[in-house]
C-alpha cells in the first residue's frame, strides 16, 4: 500500500482544512488508520485515529474541532479539520498498519496564522 496525503495549506484563524490520504489500494482490510502531526520544535504527535469497526480517537486539543473519517468507496481516509489555531500549524501525515506493517504518506504543510 502506498498512501499520497493532500490538502494541506494557508489559513486563517477559524478556518477550516480538509486533509485527503489516498491509499493505491483497497482499504477494506485496513484496521487501523492515524493522522499524525509535527509542530514546529515539537515530536510528531498521534492526533487521530480510527479503526474499521468505527472507533475514533482524538487528542484532548482537537476534539469537537477535527473528525476523521474514511472513504471506502475511494480508498481515502479524511480529517476534516474546523476552527482551526495557530497552535495546529504543523506538517500531518497519514498513518496506517497493513498487514503488521506501518506505512506513512508524505506529510502535507498545514499553516495557520493571520
Amino acid at each position: 500500500v502506498q498512501l499520497q496525503a493532500s490538502g494541506g495549506g494557508s489559513v486563517q484563524p477559524g478556518g477550516s482544512l480538509t486533509l485527503s490520504c489516498a491509499a493505491s489500494t483497497s482499504i477494506l482490510k485496513i484496521n487501523y488508520m492515524g493522522w499524525y502531526r509535527r509542530r514546529p520544535g515539537k515530536q510528531r504527535e498521534l492526533v487521530a485515529a480510527s479503526a474499521a469497526s468505527g472507533r475514533t480517537n482524538y487528542i484532548d486539543s482537537v476534539k469537537g474541532r477535527f473528525t476523521i473519517s474514511r472513504d471506502n468507496t475511494k480508498n481515502t481516509f479524511v480529517l476534516q479539520m474546523n476552527s482551526l489555531k495557530p497552535e495546529d500549524t504543523a506538517i500531518y501525515y497519514c498513518n496506517v498498519i497493513n498487514d503488521g506493517s506501518s506505512i506513512w504518506g508524505q506529510g502535507t504543510q498545514v499553516t495557520v496564522s493571520s
